[in-house]
């Protein structure tokens, strides 16, 4: 073949040529064949060709996709280990009582999806059957990362076993009156069976890749010895479209996690409609994950399509098959054998001569209902194979019919996502194609039964010798408590003293007390430090030599400051997780390593420190799936507040953040302002997360990257530290304390805010004769949470006061608070501050400026304090009203 006209250089041209006879006999010969044979034959070669290198090991580009095929042809499928009968009548009770736990609850409202599970039966029982590996086998057993809107099949099998009752059924999605199942995979709900929460879609894959990876991380660290364990994840080919979905491929083939499988049901429809209408998803999806490093199976036609591809002689039939988009293909599964000889065998010569071989009920079963996805022998011949290899992560493509088995009215219809029931005479026909022995008077009152072959049926006990031989049930979630001891008080006493005439941020405290954490002989190597590639801009770099950067390769080159004292190490038993710049892989890595006390057995102390602003604004999604996968660990918001960072802008300036970490029940959330308060903040948190009666809850601590002279702790703060509110000091203490008959305010701040009211607490005083109290406010969340649980008792008829009522009860005067975020969060406890009460904060965008001019704007610093302090104390009588506009002109503001 010529080279066509303005043919762009390559990088072969760049190549010197050792033997350019040879080079143009390939050439010769590959024109040779397309002359001869045309372009479709040498088309052929050449990709035969480069699919031999690849099995060769040859250094050559990978083909991102290959014909639209099985990866694995009948005649290489291994021999299936397990009765398939039984199996089938196993998988057509989970079938039946899926469809039937739905359509029951149906006339509730509370919904349901029947089509996916339907579509997906057998990509699970499979995996049941002979794969996944249960908690009471050695090690840790499997990780299963079910497919949310698949949960009504995953209680119908645990029906089916005896873990779950008919009256459980038939709470399905009615929770509150307990005895209940939650609508997806929700181990706070239903923490025996589920371990991963995966929906929000999205989540789950991504969790996933980072889950199998910190087994790694366990292992290579000698914790925990994980090497039999799998992470299986289900997926829905429309799920892929989220970005989290595909965000990690590349780290999970770059770190070779054989570990980790993901099946993708390949139904080629989504919530609407086709997932690529008038595209091919299965190989878009092929060549992204064969792009990035993955081992790549496509499960995708049934043994009836068998047949079809023998008869291919010319390779029409393949050709045609690439081309078809996936919407005409879902049309195909519910039209006609006319329609289908006309539209798809009729496209050109070869393919009507194709047809013509072919029966009318051979083109129906091929196209209506034989998929890769529901003949168990080509699952396990797929699973087998995605266990086998070795040095890279595997992706199962298993295209199924949506709705399958559920009757002509489901399958390949759009609309069957949100289609929530069967009629009656819909299951009746469900049953004959299921052979399933449930009479007709079953059906008596219009009430779809429930089925079960019974506790000593040959169906159960083969599914329970299987669990059996595999450890035990799954999904399941088991949970050994193991106490951590609290580490010494050494590590705590530094910040406690204070740092005497150093200045010093509360962000550096915290590393400083984290490093000195980590050299515990008990609890050292439990620690796990997480950051999206920012461990320099918090001061981490110290930990780099001494505890190293996890890498499963060690360290394959010599750093560039080797010669340095705090060089960059990797290490293969590195510490430090540095993930680069991804915050949602981060939280992956912090939830991993946050359950590892569920997952593994193995209680470890995570931190995840990061720029404040790219925290719960970013990623409070996997917020949520941490509190929701009941996770245990230090979220730890460094540059905090909307001021601190000078010059940074409005995109790095936060100033909500603890506003929405309040909308998390499991998040307790402190804005510390000085080292001592959150030494005391951590040792607690150890206490109540890994201590003897741990609860599952995680902590949010915001610090800050503005230096300052760090007190000691004063006596007798400890408990007002940890429920969010003690008086720091009182104007009676300054050194030129105001007159006894003095007004009176308190002041009350959070943060980096209280350097601020301790200058508005002296401009009071000298310039203004204003007493006032400075009180330092740590948690505005954990003082709701209790106001809250005040309220909630007071309608139990139990009376009790909110401790912030009663830290305040007696302080004189009204009430100003004033923090670096938007006025919403400390107003969180105005109703329960008997006293007046005001705040000031910093709303709106943020501005690149220094912190004094952006304290200025947003009317918090030191003299907008005590013009807003005048001004409250006025509106009551107790300063002249002149003073305002007096202190308004003296401060220029």
């Amino acid at each position: 073949m010529s080279d066509p006209v303005g043919k762009l250089p390559s990088e072969l041209d760049q190549l010197p040529d050792r033997d350019t006879e040879e080079t143009a006999e390939w050439a010769a010969s590959l024109d040779a064949v397309a002359q001869a044979a045309g372009t479709r034959r040498a088309e052929y070669l050449l990709r035969r060709t480069l699919q031999h290198a690849e099995a060769a090991g040859l250094a050559l580009p990978k083909l991102l996709e290959t014909d639209y095929v099985n990866t694995i042809p009948t005649s290489a499928e291994p021999e299936f280990p397990g009765d398939e009968a039984m199996e089938a009548r196993i998988t057509a009770w989970n079938r039946w009582n899926a469809a039937a736990m739905v359509t029951r609850g149906s006339k509730y409202g509370v919904g349901g999806h029947i089509a996916t599970f339907a579509s997906a039966a057998w990509l699970y029982e499979t995996g049941f059957q002979h794969f996944f590996r249960g908690k009471e086998a050695d090690g840790s057993g499997d990780q299963l990362y079910i497919q949310g809107h698949a949960s009504p099949g995953i209680y119908a099998r645990a029906f089916l076993d005896g873990r779950i009752s008919e009256q459980q059924l038939d709470n399905f999605r009615q929770e509150s009156g307990g005895n209940g199942l939650p609508s997806y995979p929700h181990p706070r709900r239903l923490p025996w069976l589920w371990e991963f929460p995966t929906v929000s879609m999205g989540l789950g894959p991504l969790s996933a890749i980072y889950q199998a990876r910190f087994n790694r991380y366990l292992q290579n660290r000698n914790i925990k010895d994980t090497a039999n364990s799998h992470v299986w994840a289900f997926l829905g080919d429309g799920e892929m479209d989220e970005p989290e979905s595909t965000a990690a491929l590349a780290l999970a083939s770059r770190e070779q996690l054989d570990n980790l499988t993901f099946v993708i049901n390949c139904n080629l429809q989504r919530l609407d409609g086709p997932v690529r209408a008038n595209f091919r998803v299965v190989q878009e999806l092929e060549a992204q994950f064969r792009g990035a490093g993955w081992n790549v199976i496509k499960t995708l036609w049934g043994s009836a399509w068998d047949e079809l591809f023998q008869l291919d002689t010319t390779g029409a039939l393949v050709r045609r098959l690439r081309e078809v988009p996936d919407a005409q293909f879902q049309t195909y599964a519910t039209r006609d054998v006319a329609y289908i000889r006309q539209h798809f065998f009729g496209a050109n010569a070869e393919l009507v001569a194709l047809g013509a071989l072919l029966s009318d009920a051979k083109i129906a079963e091929c196209f209506h209902t034989s998929r890769g996805g529901h003949e168990p022998r080509k699952v396990y011949a797929a699973y087998k194979a995605a266990l086998e290899h070795k040095g890279a992560p595997t992706v199962i493509l298993a295209q199924t019919v949506k709705g399958y088995t559920l009757g002509a009215g489901f399958e390949s219809k759009n609309a069957n996502h949100q289609m929530k029931k069967l009629t009656i005479d819909e299951f009746k026909s469900m049953r004959d194609k299921l052979d399933l022995p449930i009479p007709d008077s079953a059906f008596e009152g219009g009430q779809v039964p429930y089925g079960h072959p019974g506790a000593n049926s040959p169906e159960v006990r083969y599914l329970n010798e299987r669990r059996a031989a595999l450890g035990g049930p799954a999904p399941a979630r088991k949970v050994k408590q193991v106490a951590l001891p609290a580490p010494a008080d050494r590590s705590f006493a530094p910040l406690l003293k204070g740092s005497g005439k150093q200045e010093m941020a509360t962000t550096m405290a915290f590393v400083r007390l984290v490093k000195d954490l980590m050299r515990d002989k008990e609890t050292g190597k439990r620690w796990v430090p997480i950051v999206p590639d920012e461990a320099r801009t918090f001061g981490m770099e110290s930990l780099f030599p001494s505890a190293g950067i996890y890498s499963p390769l060690g360290q394959t080159y010599e750093p560039v400051d080797r010669d340095q004292l705090m060089y960059y190490k990797e290490a293969k038993d590195g510490q430090i997780l540095n993930e680069g710049i991804t915050e949602a892989g981060a939280m992956a890595d912090f939830i991993a390593a946050c359950t590892s006390y569920a997952t593994h057995g193995e209680p470890m102390i995570p931190f995840y420190i990061f720029y404040s602003m790219f925290g719960w604004q970013r990623t409070a999604d996997q917020m949520w799936q941490l509190a929701d996968q009941l996770g245990k660990g230090f979220i730890v918001g460094a540059t905090a507040g909307r001021t601190t960072l000078t010059g940074e802008g409005l995109q790095h300036a936060d100033g909500h953040s603890h506003l929405i970490a309040s909308t998390n029940p499991a998040s307790l959330n402190y804005d510390p302002a000085f080292a001592y308060e959150i030494a005391v903040i951590v040792k607690d948190g150890l206490r109540r997360m890994y201590g003897e009666t741990p609860e599952d809850v995680f902590y949010y601590l915001t610090v800050y990257n503005e230096p300052k002279v760090q007190p000691a702790m004063p006596e007798g703060v400890e408990e007002g530290i940890l429920k969010g509110l003690y008086r720091f000091n009182q104007a009676s203490d300054l050194e030129n304390a105001p007159a006894a008959d003095a007004a009176k305010i308190q002041l009350m701040a959070s943060g980096t805010a209280i350097h601020w009211i301790l200058q508005a607490q002296a401009l009071l005083a000298a310039d203004w004769n204003v007493a006032a109290d400075v009180w330092s406010a740590t948690s505005w969340g954990e003082l709701r949470r209790d106001a809250l649980e005040c309220d909630e008792a007071l309608l139990r008829g139990e009376v009790r006061t909110p401790y912030v009522t009663r830290a305040l009860e007696g302080a004189a005067g009204p009430v100003l608070a004033v923090s670096d975020w938007m006025r919403q969060v400390p107003d969180q406890i105005s109703q329960w501050v008997e006293q007046d009460y005001t705040s000031l904060g910093t709303d709106g965008f943020g501005l690149s400026d220094t912190r004094e001019g952006a304290r200025r704007h947003f009317g918090v610093d030191a003299q907008s304090i005590v013009v807003a302090a005048l001004a409250q104390l006025a509106r009551r009588g107790e300063v002249p009203a002149s003073a305002v506009k007096e202190a308004r002109e003296r401060y220029g503001l």
